[in-house]
């Protein structure tokens, strides 16, 4: 028996977002996968690395996946929740986690880190990246492109022009990597398929990506989600497209 708009909503509504895991997901909703396979490389850098810092690093989900941490890693991160879900997980392997505001500076030394890494940062401090980053040192992160899930926002604010450009543009990382006087080793950039099956992925996706949908509430929201519900209902899943950008970048040897 399909289940009740109210019933979806009110059980995506009630669980925890807290941390990275999307698990909660699995079965409702589907996101393609960039080619590179951000995780499996990330851990391949951290295993030749001597000091890391992981920018951003939400409840450590991504760190502690990695099979060998550098004898000195270190993580960010702001937000309480995630704080002590990646204190929790990181502990263990021997990772420091220390809670920053997601703004400059970073609260370490010039020159500490011969790796910096992070995985879908909200904001990205070049010049601060470089500080920290050793001569020689490599930053590497896979973020979130122009345009993710833009047929999603569309839905529930309306057109969004220049969505497309701004901030997150592979161009803009392109600028911030050399003004922070960075070398680009590489930039790599992909469209992926996103569906959404019900309305509670929906729910728990926006409640998750709280930038996705600035401010957004069921309540707030509840008589778009409606028309959501009845056209996922009516049609199948409903599809947008995710983007990803790979970067990575390198300290010159002074």
């Amino acid at each position: 028996m399909t289940r009740s708009f109210d019933d979806l909503v009110a059980e995506a509504d009630a669980v925890s977002v807290d941390g990275w895991d999307f698990s909660w997901l699995d079965g409702r909703a589907v996101e393609q996968r960039p080619s590179w396979g951000y995780q499996r490389a990330m851990g391949e850098r951290l295993a030749s690395a001597t000091a890391a810092l992981d920018i951003q690093t939400g409840g450590g989900e991504v760190l502690a996946g990695v099979p060998r941490l550098p004898p000195l890693m270190a993580a960010t991160e702001s937000w309480p929740p995630n704080l002590a879900k990646a204190t929790a997980l990181l502990h263990p392997r021997g990772a420091v986690v220390v809670a920053d505001a997601d703004e400059p500076a970073l609260p370490f030394a010039d020159a500490a880190f011969d790796l910096v890494v992070s995985r879908h940062p909200v904001t990205v401090w070049w010049d601060e990246i470089a500080r920290v980053l050793q001569p020689g040192g490599t930053y590497f992160s896979q973020q979130v492109g122009p345009g993710s899930a833009l047929e999603l926002v569309e839905f529930f604010l309306g057109p969004q022009p220049g969505a497309l450009g701004g901030a997150r543009h592979p161009d803009r990382a392109r600028e911030g990597m050399l003004a922070a006087g960075l070398d680009i080793v590489q930039l790599r950039s992909e469209t992926l398929h996103m569906e959404f099956r019900d309305i509670g992925a929906v729910v728990y996706y926006l409640r998750k990506v709280i930038w996705m949908v600035p401010g957004f509430t069921v309540a707030a929201y509840r008589d778009r989600l409606r028309a959501l519900h009845e056209r996922i209902t009516a049609e199948g899943p409903f599809t947008t497209r995710s983007a990803r950008m790979l970067v990575e970048a390198r300290k010159p040897v002074a």
